[in-house]
């Protein structure tokens, strides 16, 4: 059978023109094995992107095999609602043991977008139940991307996902956010003082009290660019929360579970937030899922007799899925057991080192950043002016199916390059990933 003639028969992919699939059709993968995606034909792909960043500890690990495989045979899933099972339980327990201080009410989902509209609903629904109606507005970041559900598009910034749906997005405060490479103040991100965070306390004084919450992904603005900040804009933000009463909404959907070298990236920052919202990592890249995470404040708002009118009033079919539960049960012990945050690290210094030193020297490299295994190569067409690339060429996309060709799996954002790998990476595949993707920038950007 012709595998990828069926598929573009019947599939619309995501994320996709697929007027592209006519020149780069889709890769059918047969199975897995850590980094490495294997295709109908054997070839071999390593996954240094983590599958849109939610593999994270290997394809086809061992332990989140089994401990699915065991779930499955005695419970596949039961309605969340006046029904509850031990999976669900023993992760809510572990995850109390490691998550910012006051977090401790969990609202199941099944993925990201969908514990990012919850948590916008929960926010506006606390402030209107404790005397606060006029709180209906939500701010982000510019640059930012929450996901592809109305609320979640909304509060996003990234015109390339929201610019044609404008007239039915939330009218959302944008704040100016943090653009280090390119900082208007002419400072650095491991030295100052987040000058730019003037920006929120003007869009503060102006918008704070009819404000219900900001959300901002944290230290990384991922479909920005993997654009980097300090921990300080974290403190700062939540601080001019408290000011206002407006609560911080921590979007770790994509920084959480150590990509950023902690275990939430708000753990830099030694602050809270008011909800967080988890998934991608959360089951190690195996089920859909996600989790919106509140304080008992927030919590307390909610609860009183039912005819009061007073319940949160938001449901997900798969809502505490426990095959998903135990996957992420599993991800926690393995991430414990096995060292895996402080192993990676480690790595990672190695990691940064050879991309530095493959890539800076290249006069189309504007910028390596890096924050835990997540490196970001941003490409510009002057090292001076920082003067981006001409969009039309796609040069990014070029990169992209050359590396394929040679058995890397990048996907880039633009024109930046990026390697977000799952934490279990060793070396020797850094080497491979560094090396290919060096000679596939050369080969586009020198032919």
């Amino acid at each position: 059978m012709d595998w990828q003639k069926e598929d573009l028969k019947y599939i619309w992919h995501p994320c996709s023109q697929m007027k592209d699939y006519e020149t780069l059709p889709p890769i059918v993968i047969e199975h897995g094995d850590g980094i490495n995606l294997y295709d109908i034909d054997g070839k071999c792909y390593k996954d240094v992107i983590s599958s849109w960043w939610c593999n994270l500890l290997g394809h086809c690990n061992p332990r989140i095999n089994n401990a699915i495989k065991k779930q499955i045979d005695s419970l596949e899933h039961v309605i969340f609602a006046n029904f509850t099972h031990k999976p669900a339980i023993t992760l809510c327990q572990e995850l109390m043991k490691i998550l910012p201080k006051g977090l401790c009410k969990f609202n199941f989902a099944d993925n990201g977008s969908a514990a990012i509209e919850m948590s916008l609903k929960m926010s506006f629904q606390y402030h209107y139940q404790t005397g606060h109606p006029e709180k209906k507005r939500f701010m982000a970041l510019t640059d930012a991307y929450h996901g592809e559900t109305i609320g979640a598009l909304s509060v996003g910034g990234v015109d390339l996902y929201s610019e044609l749906y404008k007239p039915i997005l939330l009218d959302v405060v944008r704040i100016e956010g943090p653009d280090c490479y390119r900082c208007p103040y002419n400072q650095n991100r491991e030295s100052c003082n987040c000058e730019c965070f003037k920006k929120a306390e003007e869009v503060f004084v102006e918008y704070g009290n009819e404000t219900a919450a900001i959300i901002v992904e944290p230290l990384l603005q991922g479909s920005a660019g993997m654009k980097i900040y300090p921990p300080l804009y974290l403190k700062k933000l939540r601080e001019i929360c408290n000011k206002y009463n407006v609560h911080l909404i921590a979007d770790e959907i994509a920084t959480g579970y150590g990509r950023t070298g902690k275990m939430f990236a708000f753990n830099h920052a030694g602050v809270s937030p008011d909800i967080m919202c988890l998934s991608k990592g959360l089951t190690g890249g195996y089920m859909p899922m996600s989790i919106a995470i509140t304080t008992q404040e927030i919590y307390d708002a909610f609860y009183d007799d039912y005819l009061k009118g007073k319940a949160f009033m938001h449901s997900h079919t798969y809502a505490g899925n426990p095959l998903a539960c135990s996957a992420a049960i599993e991800v926690l012990k393995i991430l414990r057991e096995e060292n895996i945050i402080e192993k990676a690290n480690k790595r990672a210094k190695y990691f940064n080192k050879i991309i530095k030193e493959n890539f800076l020297q290249l006069e189309f490299v504007g910028e390596v950043r890096s924050i835990g295994l997540i490196n970001a190569i941003e490409l510009v067409k002057d090292k001076k002016t920082k003067e981006p690339l001409d969009y039309h060429k796609r040069t990014g996309y070029q990169i992209y199916k050359k590396a394929l060709e040679k058995g890397l799996l990048l996907r880039p954002l633009g024109d930046v390059i990026y390697f977000n790998p799952p934490l279990i990476i060793e070396e020797n595949d850094m080497d491979f990933a560094v090396n290919t993707a060096l000679e596939c920038v050369k080969t586009i950007l020198y032919h």
